[in-house]
């Protein structure tokens, strides 16, 4: 199963369709505290996220939690400050994506810890970032599209009803 790990986030949009992303490959979502929003029950429901009974998610004080609970093998910092490109990463099973928050990213000390492992998404030097909901897509589908999709259905959802028109 893959784990996508998002360190402090601060924007509720995001970790929103983040867990959609999450319920749609069977991705494991772990939140680590502080969040800049309310996830209670209540909060979920009036968003109106009627997806959220299937994400699988798992709530954090902080990282040093995280890796106490869980088994952590194979894990991968994803950061603009990443020395190589996600496309040089052997990406294994039950492997751990880690995001840090929008407006810092993950935090340093975290990122020297795991130099090795820090990678980017390729672009331009003038962008500062992706939107982190997208840059958890771009990783998640990556990496489940390396293992074959485990568990997944390639019919389906909005990729299956487009039809391509020439550009005239």
């Amino acid at each position: 199963m893959l784990n996508i790990v998002l360190v402090e986030p601060e924007i509720p949009q995001n970790t929103g369709n983040i867990a959609r992303t999450c319920a749609a490959t069977r991705s494991r979502l772990h939140l680590v505290r502080p969040l800049g929003f309310d996830i209670s029950e209540k909060a979920v429901r009036r968003a109106g996220l009627d997806y959220w009974p299937m994400v699988d998610l798992r709530v954090y004080d902080n990282l040093d939690e995280v890796f106490r609970r869980n088994e952590v093998r194979d894990l991968w910092l994803v950061t603009t400050k990443g020395p190589r490109d996600y496309t040089r990463a052997e990406f294994r099973d039950d492997c751990w994506l880690f995001f840090g928050k929008e407006t810092a990213g993950l935090p340093e000390e975290f990122r020297l810890a795991h130099e090795d492992r820090c990678i980017r998404i390729p672009m331009r030097e003038e962008a500062r970032s992706l939107n982190l909901a997208n840059s958890v897509a771009v990783l998640t589908y990556e990496v489940l599209r390396r293992q074959g999709f485990p568990g997944l259905s390639r019919a389906g959802g909005m990729a299956s009803e487009l039809h391509c028109i020439p550009y005239k």
